[in-house]
């Protein structure tokens, strides 16, 4: 359900912002790639994990319930940061790379991520 209510969202960010001009980064290795996007990686998830946490749906008690709903919420309000992931994606690692890492291993992790980057931070 989380999958096809963001696979929505991200199409719409697909047409909204048009194709990338900027050329892929082919001469950097894997790694220097990988560390280049988690900027970007961190600027998402940072955004959906303030946004679930302020939401008044949110329970600290079980931050588990109705998880998959709060991200999915959330994710319309980070399209900014969601965008420039996918777009840091494109660059380094061709045209339609961010799109695939979104909604893919992105989100396999998110609700994890978010959990523990929550609990750190009312810790």
């Amino acid at each position: 359900m989380i999958l096809s209510k963001l696979a929505a969202a991200s199409l719409m960010l697909a047409v909204a912002t048009g194709p990338e001009s900027e050329a892929p980064a082919r001469h950097l290795s894997l790694h220097q790639k990988n560390a280049a996007t988690q900027v970007y990686v961190r600027g998402a998830t940072d955004c959906i994990a303030r946004t679930v946490s302020a939401d008044a749906r949110f329970r600290r008690d079980d931050p588990t319930d109705k998880l998959g709903d709060l991200i999915v919420d959330a994710v319309p309000r980070c399209l900014a940061p969601v965008h420039a992931m996918i777009e840091a994606y494109d660059r380094y690692f061709g045209d339609g790379a961010g799109e695939e890492f979104f909604m893919g291993p992105y989100l396999d992790v998110l609700p994890g991520a978010l959990l523990k980057r929550i609990k750190a931070d009312t810790q």
